[in-house]
């Protein structure tokens, strides 16, 4: 088994891990020119951000061809997966590939525009992902079959409609760096579209995927988002700064 996965923080890698076989990051291949795999079970396991996936998981699907028996996709999410599972379905209608079992698992959201962290975590919103991600990890053990995914008509037409927003070009423009930024380039690191340099000071390009793991993962926390709901930062418990690292560092 195959598993493919995008992640900012690490809750869809926490999810690739908990379903095992063969893990690969998405940002590590994307730019293969062969996206040709086979095996007997391919999954892919994406978080869910402005109610679809990111765009490079959509590229991704788009550009690569499965062989295999039995094939999946997970998205991760803080309270609705939207219209996420509906566009990746489209997109890989063009691409002739069609997924045997679809699912969501609710996680921390990490926005920190929309959700606090800490009221996450005191209300204990994460208690529901364990036992989710057993159902959801017996059920591709037992190759269930699932692929009518849909939100409700209301929630479907406002995810369409704020999926078309301009995606994450202009999130940067939201961020600040306090004086507590020593220059470790962390988040150069953990930054999956390598879309951040450092020198005397943080700079970003055009290319930013809105996964927020640079804000998240800074370890003196010295970045912030305009506006931000919560002081405090999220990192899934199961996975590792260094996991991060090593799935999102293209440099």
């Amino acid at each position: 088994m195959t598993v493919f996965y995008f992640t900012g923080t690490g809750n869809s890698l926490a999810v690739a891990k908990r379903i095992g076989g063969t893990l690969v990051s998405i940002p590590q291949v994307i730019s293969s020119a062969d996206l040709h795999y086979k095996d007997d079970v391919i999954g892919v396991v994406f978080p869910v951000y402005w109610a679809t996936a990111p765009d490079m998981v959509l590229d991704f699907l788009a550009r690569a061809k499965f062989e295999c028996d039995y094939s999946f996709i997970i998205s991760t999410s803080g309270g609705t997966n939207g219209a996420s599972m509906l566009i990746a379905k489209r997109v890989l209608k063009q691409s002739g590939h069609r997924f045997n079992y679809m699912d969501d698992a609710l996680t921390i959201d990490n926005s920190m525009s929309m959700a606090s962290i800490e009221v996450q975590l005191a209300r204990k919103q994460d208690s529901k992902f364990a036992p989710k991600l057993e159902e959801i990890a017996s059920n591709i053990a037992q190759r269930r079959q699932n692929t009518e995914k849909k939100p409700g008509a209301a929630l479907g037409a406002f995810s369409f409609v704020v999926s078309k927003i301009p995606n994450y070009e202009n999130v940067p423009k939201k961020f600040y760096i306090d004086d507590k930024c020593n220059g470790c380039k962390t988040c150069t690191k953990v930054c999956p579209a390598g879309n951040i340099q450092v020198s005397d000071s943080v700079s970003f390009g055009k290319d930013c995927t809105g996964c927020l793991a640079c804000l998240h993962l800074c370890p003196e926390n010295a970045m912030h988002r305009k506006g931000e709901c919560s002081a405090a930062r999220w990192r899934h418990p199961d996975v590792s700064l260094n996991e991060i690292i090593a799935a999102n560092n293209r440099r």
